[in-house]
């Protein structure tokens, strides 16, 4: 039998890790969004968790799109001043396939999964309230997909954009978990 070249096994190794962590992690979040709606009794405060949810599937992407698209030159200027963040900027940068992979794959389906739970939490909730809960759980479905939609698509030119400018908050943020 063949043995893969080692950058393929590399690659190969990856996506099995990422495949699981992606599991796990999605379970559980899944569980424990579950278990919070369970207990929640406004459905205010379930639209909060929903939109929070997107927001944060949205803000990963942003990242992830960003990384792809920045130059590593300006980050070596930086790191060579010793600005906080451009040493953890550059890594990201050197990584850039597996910084866009964890963060527009990974983050972003997790909370694509995670709001399509928490939707049809509340669409239930509605259902249980409602007359016309069909026509209300369609809309929120609707709502929810277009939503994430479009708040991506908007965002995307932003991010090729602003990439060095995003890629280098993330670096600092990094930084400061780190030192602090």
């Amino acid at each position: 039998m063949p043995t893969l070249p080692k950058k393929r096994h590399k690659a190969w190794r990856r996506a099995v890790a990422m495949s699981v962590g992606t599991f796990i992690a999605a379970g559980l979040f899944t569980i424990g969004s579950q278990i919070y709606l369970s207990r929640l009794r406004s459905i205010y405060l379930a639209f909060l968790l929903l939109l929070l949810v997107i927001m944060i599937g949205i803000l990963f992407d942003i990242i992830g799109v960003a990384i792809t698209a920045v130059d590593e030159v300006p980050f070596h200027s930086r790191a060579a001043r010793k600005l906080p963040g451009a040493a953890h900027a550059l890594h990201l940068i050197r990584r850039a396939d597996q910084v866009a992979n964890f963060c527009s794959d990974v983050i972003g389906d997790i909370c694509g999964i995670l709001s399509g739970g928490i939707s049809t939490a509340i669409a239930l909730s509605i259902i249980l309230h409602e007359e016309l809960s069909w026509l209300l759980t369609a809309i929120l479905a609707g709502m929810v997909a277009a939503l994430t939609v479009g708040i991506k698509t908007f965002t995307k030119k932003y991010s090729i954009n602003e990439a060095d400018s995003i890629v280098y908050a993330v670096g600092k943020l990094l930084y400061y978990f780190k030192h602090t």
